[in-house]
């Protein structure tokens, strides 16, 4: 009996299809937001500009295989605690504060580069590296072995976490939902999360209190800036705070609102939302295209994740099973908290819709994320057996 055994690697043309898909959907978007006219720069070419940065992004990524990525990760990892780091340290000529936060480096000729969209995509590799390692080297699970995996994902995330936060609470929350992500597939006891999970359901409502009764006592011991209590005013109560912080709230739902089933056709916007480029592009999808447009972009994103989970359920590398998961977590909580954040379900983040608003940091953390994914379906070994008697 002789055994004959071929390996095919390939492109995942069907990630893709769904990649330019939103490519599209994001032009469409884009070209109708920058019609308000607040600016006078064309954001249409430049997110094509940065489409084509991610799609090279995607190139180099895809190349590297499951060693590879081993190896880079944590050199990967310190690379982005030390932008995070700079970004802290540097003057404002340098890393200078818009719209209250000081979350960008300014670079002549280039624009404003934001090193937490790429931190997110390193997290995930280091996570995913120590959900391995420990498996490894713990064959035999138990509670302290759990506990001790852990405090080690705890570790990973909170180091970059703590050096944000103050800045930008909602990248925090990605950083957050990246890590719940990884802990429910990283195989430690319920005997340990249910306790963990139930605090921390403690810990949240008590912030939630203090926030609504006693907010002085977050500005002095967690250093929560003023303007994030407006946005959790404005989300409770937004016409209340039109006139101020819930004015793109309003603005978002009676342009949502008035899109009705089908919307107003592309071009023909009446309500004017600033900023309605990047984080509340949603609005513009909703006013032109309805709720059938605004529920096809939802599909798409559905899509997107169940192509993703596909991926990661058939590959053998436990190393790409972790990664896969950090990559629907943070992607699943974007789409989720932007769009729930321009309907009035969840309080105002400022955070991006993925694939579809402007921003080139944003586009180019997301696609190198999409570059492991690539990566993962491009060296999947499809092993093939034929026997002869």
């Amino acid at each position: 009996m002789t055994s004959n055994k071929n390996t095919t690697s390939k492109l995942d043309y069907s990630l893709v299809l769904i990649l330019l898909l939103l490519f599209l959907a994001s032009c469409a978007a884009i070209y109708s937001a920058q019609s308000s006219g607040q600016y006078d720069r064309n954001f249409l070419v430049m997110q094509i500009a940065w489409y084509v940065v991610g799609c090279i992004i995607i190139g180099v990524v895809m190349t590297l295989d499951s060693d590879q990525l081993r190896k880079l990760t944590w050199y990967a990892y310190g690379f982005g605690i030390v932008l995070l780091i700079l970004l802290i340290l540097a003057p404002e000529s340098i890393a200078p504060r818009i719209n209250g936060s000081k979350n960008w480096f300014q670079i002549r000729g280039i624009g404003t580069i934001q090193p937490s969209e790429f931190v997110k995509v390193f997290m995930i590799l280091a996570l995913a590296w120590v959900i391995e390692n420990h498996h490894l080297k713990n064959v035999v699970k138990t509670i302290q072995s759990d506990l001790w995996l852990l405090i080690k994902m705890g570790m990973v995330t909170m180091l970059p976490l703590l050096l944000i936060i103050k800045e930008d609470l909602g990248t925090g929350l990605v950083f957050l939902a990246i890590l719940l992500g990884m802990i429910f597939i990283s195989g430690i006891t319920w005997k340990l999360l249910v306790p963990i999970f139930s605090v921390g359901i403690v810990l949240v409502g008590t912030i939630f209190y203090f926030v609504l009764w006693n907010p002085a006592v977050l500005e002095k011991y967690l250093g929560v800036q003023q303007y994030q209590f407006g946005r959790i005013y404005s989300w409770l109560d937004p016409y209340n705070y039109q006139s101020s912080t819930g004015y793109q709230l309003t603005k978002s739902m009676l342009a949502i609102g008035s899109g009705q089933t089908s919307g107003k056709g592309l071009g023909n916007r009446e309500v004017y939302l600033p900023e309605s480029q990047t984080d509340f592009i949603f609005s513009v999808v909703g006013e032109e295209y309805g709720f059938i447009g605004a529920s096809v972009l939802i599909s798409l994103f559905f899509l997107l994740i169940y192509h993703i989970t596909k991926v990661g359920m058939e590959t053998k590398n436990n190393f790409y099973t972790y990664i896969c998961v950090g990559v629907i977590s943070m992607i699943t909580f974007h789409v989720f908290q932007n769009i729930g954040m321009t309907i009035g379900v969840l309080p105002i983040t400022g955070i991006p819709l993925p694939f579809i608003s402007y921003g080139g940091s944003a586009l180019m953390g997301n696609m190198m994320a999409l570059g492991l994914i690539f990566s993962i379906r491009y060296h999947y070994k499809k092993y093939m057996f034929s026997t002869t008697a």
